[in-house]
This record gives structure tokens, sequence and C-alpha cells, in this order.
């Protein structure tokens, strides 16, 4: 009984001895175990700070961060009114009606109106002789075309042509062409065409608060008519 209470002490201080060396380990954690820690990279370069210091850096470095893009990007400049007032015109009501159907597809709503303005429109062609200078002059010049063989013609008695000698008065300016050059072979060269003009209504439309863009296709669109001028306005 002796030799097996001696056989547990010695056991029982073997064991306490090599806990203490750290043979055995450790139950608290690994601060025993030499190897692991000289695995470790530069540990003894690391240093403790402060929650301060720690928060005074955090605060640094989202200074320095990128800002975010922001949520709506701001407007394009070409998308901005630069045009208070522009005008096109003055349309004939045939011309008028062509010209608003090309503008539909830039829907325009209430920046667009048109107004009505008086004005004059071509309603036919006069072959005629230009006007003389005395009622004697201008039968002088009507004798010589009777000579020719012309006989279809008059004398204008009064206006702007008065003295003048009509040849002919035609709707459409091909079929005056035809006729002057039916004269010219008459041996009649003194002869010409010229337009006729009666009052009519005229239109006229305006575009405000609009943009670059908006103004570029306007000019596109307003140059298929020629006639027509691009105008500012107030």
């Amino acid at each position: 009984m002796l030799k097996f209470c001696f056989a547990v002490l010695l056991v029982t201080n073997a064991a306490l001895f090599a806990y203490g060396q750290g043979i055995l380990g450790s139950f608290q954690g690994e601060e025993h175990e030499p190897a692991r820690l000289q695995k470790q990279l530069n540990a003894r370069q690391l240093t403790l700070i402060s929650a301060e210091k720690a928060n005074a850096a955090n605060g640094a470095n989202a200074a320095t961060a990128p800002a975010a893009p922001d949520a709506a990007p701001a407007a394009r400049a070409e998308d901005k009114p630069v045009v208070a007032c522009l005008e096109v015109g003055n349309f004939v009501l045939a011309d008028a009606r062509r010209f608003e159907a090309q503008l539909a597809p830039l829907a325009l709503g209430d920046r667009q109106a048109r107004r009505n303005v008086p004005g004059q429109e071509i309603s036919s062609y006069m072959v005629m002789i230009p006007p003389a200078p005395t009622r004697d002059v201008a039968e002088k010049r009507a004798a010589e075309l009777r000579a020719k063989g012309v006989a279809d013609f008059y004398i204008v008695p009064d206006g702007q042509q008065k003295n003048g000698i009509s040849l002919g008065v035609f709707k459409a300016e091909t079929a005056a062409q035809t006729a002057l050059a039916k004269l010219v072979k008459q041996g009649v060269t003194t002869a010409r065409v010229a337009p006729r003009y009666s009052a009519s209504k005229q239109m006229v439309f305006q575009f405000r608060d609009i943009t670059a863009a908006t103004r570029a296709s306007l000019e596109r669109i307003a140059a298929k008519f020629p006639e027509q001028q691009v105008r500012g306005c107030r």
C-alpha cells in the first residue's frame, strides 16, 4: 500500500512539472506556444493605439475618399432655352399648311404660335410690252404689232401698267412662257412675262423659349421653303 501511494505521488508531481514547463500546453490560451509566436510576421512592431486615434484615422480616410456621383446628372446645356423668340414667314395658306405639318414631330406645344398678316400673292402671269411714256407711243407700238400679224392685245388704260400692252394673261407661268416664245417667232422682241399680284392673307409662325437644337431643326425645315425668312422677334 505504501508503494502504491508513493507511485501516485510521483506521477502527480511529474504531471505538475510538465504543465508548469508548458509541455502539456495551457487551457487558457496560446501564450505558452513559442513556436506559433515565432511564426507571426513582425510581431514586435505591432503598436496598440487608443480609441480616439482610431476614430480620427477613420475620419481622415472618409475625407479623402472620392465623392459619390450625384443621383441625377445636371441638365445638358443644349437642353436649356437659348432663343427667346424666332419667327418664320410670310407663308401663303397652302405653304403654311405644309410647313405646319412638318413641325408636328417637334411637339412644341404652347411654344409655337401663328398669326395672320396682310400681304400679296401671285394670282396670274401676264405677257406684256412695258408701259410707254405716253398714249401716243403706246398706239404706235400697237400698230407695229398689227403689222407683224398680232391681233390679240390691248393697251392698259390705268394703274401701274398704264400705257403698257397686254398680250395675254395666264394662270400658270409655263403657259405664259410658251405664249412669249410664240411672239418672239413673230418678231415681237420687246415683250416679257410679268407676275400679277392680288391682296391676300399670309401667315407667320413664331416660336418662343426654344433650345439651340430646336432652332436647328426649325431652320432645316424652313430651308425647304426658300422664299421664307427666318428672323428674330420680340
